[in-house]
């Protein structure tokens, strides 16, 4: 394989991540929506939560997106 085809497999898998993320951000929304419907009174306290783990995979995808960025435009 040549050096650019190394790179844009590198590229593909990062992206991997990315959709992993997607995912990760995915269920937690979904399990603070089944958490609010089976608890209401405790919305503000599990919306509080929830985004703050949000933020935390969101950062990964971030991370991700990153290093692509930089294989694709400063990799030689």
């Amino acid at each position: 394989m040549t050096a650019d085809a190394m790179r844009f497999l590198a590229i593909g898998i990062t992206m991997l991540s990315v959709m992993a993320s997607a995912f990760g951000e995915g269920l937690v929304v979904a399990h603070a929506v089944d958490g609010i419907s089976r608890n209401p009174e405790i919305y503000g306290k599990l919306r509080t939560t929830m985004i703050l783990g949000c933020s935390l995979v969101e950062t990964t995808a971030i991370y991700a997106l990153l290093i692509s960025i930089l294989l694709i435009f400063v990799a030689k």
